[in-house]
């Protein structure tokens, strides 16, 4: 069963979330962010939530503030305010009863994971889906008139997915303050890393460095012919297949019995 629901982060603003719940009272749960600019119902994120509530897990995937049908401006994001949204959305799953909580996540929802998972001892297993490891390049997405328009200003106006948006440096700033690869190799719980072989926004290389980090943690699923989004069906199934199996794995269960963890 899938319902909309809203919960407040930590500056009082609403956010929005989709929560799959399966019958019975589960206790294994997953939250899952999305990638930049997008929201919970980017096609992977739906594929993969849905195909864990079907094994028996508890599913949240949500809005961070600014983006989809939460409330906040989108010119006050940073990677730390949606940390602390992801943690947010941890603590609402563990109010409904989760006592084993997996964490997953799509390309800046993927670094958001790794963050949150690294800070959060009640997270036992991250998922990270066409995400980077290597030094942030926040800055790549805007031409040289932008940049300039941001260092002059300390704000910068683009256009994404059909939005016109804005972002301060204040988000630019937060984000090199995040060492996604000093995370990953310091990362103690399993991580599975999911990448597309042609994903043109971040290169899998980026994966096989995340493995490179942490042998001992990370496992990789290379998706043949997979683009950044995962926008063909059978590569969303296949990734939605994969990631399930591997979270049922982590949290010790058969497929549809999480409720007996």
């Amino acid at each position: 069963m899938e319902r909309q629901i809203h919960f407040d982060n930590h500056l009082g603003e609403a956010l929005a979330g989709t929560l799959h719940q399966p019958d019975g009272q589960p206790l294994a749960a997953v939250v899952a962010g999305h990638c930049f600019t997008c929201s919970r119902h980017t096609g992977v994120l739906r594929r993969i939530c849905s195909n864990l509530c079907d094994a028996g897990f508890m599913a949240l995937r949500f809005d961070f503030s600014g983006n989809g049908q939460s409330q906040g401006n989108f010119e006050q994001s940073t990677w730390s305010k949606q940390i602390l949204e992801m943690e947010a959305a941890i603590a609402l799953v563990q109010q409904h009863g989760a006592q084993w909580i997996g964490l997953a996540g799509h390309s800046l929802g993927a670094a958001i994971a790794l963050l949150a998972a690294h800070r959060q001892a009640a997270v036992s297993a991250v998922c990270r889906v066409a995400g980077r490891v290597s030094p942030t390049r926040a800055m790549h997405f805007l031409t040289s008139p932008q940049q300039a328009m941001l260092s002059e200003t300390g704000r910068v106006e683009f256009t994404s997915r059909g939005r016109d948006l804005i972002l301060s440096s204040d988000f630019f700033d937060d984000a090199g303050r995040h060492d996604l690869e000093a995370t990953t190799r310091a990362l103690k719980v399993p991580m599975l890393v999911v990448h597309g072989d042609r994903d043109e926004i971040i290169p899998v290389s980026e994966a096989h460095l995340a493995k490179e980090a942490n042998p001992d943690h990370v496992e990789l699923a290379i998706v043949s012919g997979g683009d950044h989004m995962l926008a063909s069906p059978e590569h969303q199934k296949q990734v939605a297949r994969t990631v399930t199996e591997w979270f049922c794995r982590q949290a010790g269960i058969s497929k549809g019995e999480s409720k007996r963890l």
